[in-house]
């Protein structure tokens, strides 16, 4: 058996933390960096030698693995680190960033002589910390294979989505259909109570008919019907509201710049912007159902 390629992680936040922390768990030799001083301290707990750089994390590393809020965090990490990192090492962006970023960030690793995905997640910190992540990677089938093994270690699916950035093209549409869902499902509900209909009543019907998805069986927005959803939690995430703020503003900058028609995408971005703006964001996604409750009753006292 060959051995374990040595790791650097940068980014120990909520997600990263976790993630860093299985591929310790099994067996990988994990240097991390992280400038915030609890997720240092958790880090260390988890098996992880933390530094005090990020540049002083990667020369000795095989692979560089990056979990950071946004892209142009992500290109000025690279910027800084590329020179320090031997040659031909795998570099590994799991941020959730822009299409255009991240096919910039690979090709600025490939120009210093390096290898490169992106490799976005889906499955929240719970999935983090469960090694249940969804990975939806982009980048070259040699890259990929190379990457794979380590992904299976934080993941339970792990998809080869194409080239450089396909991997953040299938994270933003997948999250924009989650978005137009859980908004629809949301809609619904209120529209049912205004009706008179009991909302177990309408989980029963909608979740064995043709409404059934995601959003209504997995992380009903309502108390009640599914006892494990934010919902039952005073709508603690979960998958925080301004997370699918941003992440449906990725989306929308990508359907301007590629002329596609998604009016209901364009749509959801502006509820949940509105939403997260307006003091939602800390709660889970599905939390919006409270806001389109707030405003129809707002309507009723008109």
């Amino acid at each position: 058996m060959s051995e374990l390629p040595n790791v650097a992680f940068l980014g120990l936040g909520h997600m990263g933390g976790p993630m860093a922390a299985n591929l310790a768990k099994a067996g990988y030799a994990v240097t991390g960096y992280d400038p915030v001083p609890a997720a240092q301290e958790e880090a260390t707990k988890n098996g992880i030698t933390v530094v005090g750089s990020a540049v002083e994390a990667v020369p000795a590393a095989d692979v560089v693995i990056t979990m950071l809020p946004n892209g142009k965090l992500v290109l000025d990490l690279y910027d800084e680190i590329l020179g320090a990192a031997k040659p031909n090492t795998l570099f590994v962006d799991s941020s959730t960033i822009d299409v255009a970023d991240a096919r910039d960030a690979a090709g600025r690793a490939q120009a210093a002589g390096h290898r490169a995905v992106d490799a976005p997640v889906s499955g929240g910190v719970a999935g983090a910390a469960a090694g249940t992540l969804a990975f939806m990677v982009g980048g070259s089938e040699e890259d990929f294979a190379a990457a794979q093994p380590l992904l299976d270690v934080m993941g339970r699916k792990v998809v080869h989505c194409g080239g450089s950035g396909n991997g953040q093209a299938a994270k933003i549409c997948n999250n924009m259909i989650l978005g137009v869902s859980m908004i629809a499902i949301s809609e619904a509900f209120v529209l049912g109570e205004k009706l008179g209909l009991d909302n177990q009543a309408l989980f029963d019907v909608a979740s064995n008919a043709s409404g059934q998805c995601w959003a209504l069986t997995s992380n009903c927005p309502v108390p009640g019907p599914v006892p494990t959803t934010p919902a039952n939690n005073d709508y603690q995430p979960g998958f925080a509201a301004a997370l699918m703020d941003k992440d449906l503003g990725l989306a929308s900058n990508a359907v301007r710049s590629n002329g596609v028609e998604a009016e209901l995408g364009l749509r959801a971005a502006e509820l949940y912007h509105r939403f997260n703006t307006g003091g939602g964001g800390g709660l889970d996604f599905s939390a919006i159902i409270n806001d389109i409750r707030d405003r129809s009753n707002a309507e009723d006292s008109k």
